[in-house]
C-alpha cells in the first residue's frame, strides 16, 4: 500500500545560518525520534531527510543514527512488535538554494529540477510521487520528543503564550560573542545581541540585524525591543 511521507527539510542553505547543521552533527537521534512518533501518529510508511550535501559530519552522523535506529528495531518493518512500518532515507541535495522551499524540495526528490510549483495542491494533499507529505524543518522534528518527555503544559510554559518554546539564532557579524545561542520565544533582540552576543565589537555602533536569511529582513537598531516571536 503506498502510504504517506514524512520529509525533514535540512537543506539550510542561508548564509551564515548553521543552526540545522548543529543538531544534525550533534544529535541526529532527536530528528528521527520525532519523525518516528510523527508517522505513528500521522500513519506515515515512508520518511525522508533531506540535507545538504555540503554538510559531510552530518550525513555522517545520520547516517550511523539510522543504523542503530534500525539495529534496534525503532525503524523498519513492524516496528517494536506493534505491526507499525516506518523507514527513513536520506536524499542529499545539490546545493540549489530555492530547494529549501517545500515544493522545490519534493521536486528534487522525485529527481527532477528543483522548481517551486503553485499551491494547492499543498504537499499534506499531493507531495511527493502524488502521495501526501508532511514537511517539517529540523528544528521542529528535534522539539517533538522533548514536548512528549516535559509535557506539553511544561514545554508551553517556556516562552510565551502564543509562542511557546524556544528558538536557536546563529550570531554572526561583528559581535563580540558569535556562535549559536538557544533562547526562549519572547527575548527581546536587544537581549540577544547585547546580553548575549556582548554587543559590537571595536565599539562600533550597530545599525540593525538580519533575521530569516536572504528572504527575511532588516531589523533596525530603533527596534530592537522587539520580542523574538511569530508575530
Amino acid at each position: 500500500v503506498r502510504g504517506k511521507f514524512l520529509v525533514c527539510n535540512a537543506d539550510e542553505g542561508d548564509p551564515g545560518a548553521y543552526m540545522d547543521r548543529s543538531v544534525l552533527e550533534g544529535n541526529p537521534h532527536s530528528i528521527i525520534e520525532g519523525m518516528i512518533i510523527g508517522a505513528y501518529g500521522t500513519g506515515a510508511t515512508e520518511g525522508i531527510i533531506y540535507v545538504r550535501n555540503e554538510y559531510p559530519l552530518a550525513i555522517k552522523h545520520l547516517n550511523i543514527a539510522l543504523r542503530q535506529a534500525r539495529e534496534f528495531g525503532f525503524l523498519g518493518e513492524n516496528i517494536l512488535g506493534t505491526g507499525f512500518c516506518f523507514d527513513i532515507n536520506l536524499v542529499k541535495g545539490a546545493g540549489a538554494f530555492v530547494c529549501g522551499e517545500e515544493t522545490a524540495l519534493i521536486r528534487s526528490i522525485e529527481g527532477k529540477m528543483g522548481e517551486p510549483r503553485q499551491r494547492p495542491p499543498f504537499p499534506i494533499q499531493k507531495g511527493v510521487d502524488g502521495r501526501p507529505t508532511a514537511i517539517n524543518n529540523v528544528e521542529t522534528w528535534a522539539n517533538i520528543p522533548l514536548i512528549f518527555s516535559l509535557g506539553a503544559e511544561e514545554f508551553s510554559n517556556i516562552g510565551t503564550k502564543d509562542n511557546s518554546g524556544t528558538k536557536i539564532f546563529s550570531l554572526v557579524g561583528k559581535i563580540k560573542n558569535t556562535g549559536l545561542v538557544e533562547v526562549p520565544m519572547g527575548m527581546a533582540i536587544k537581549e540577544i545581541v547585547y546580553d548575549i552576543g556582548g554587543g559590537p565589537v571595536d565599539k562600533a555602533k550597530i545599525k540593525a540585524v538580519q533575521t530569516g536569511g536572504p528572504s527575511g529582513g532588516c531589523i533596525p537598531a530603533q527596534r530592537f525591543d522587539l520580542s523574538i516571536d511569530y508575530d
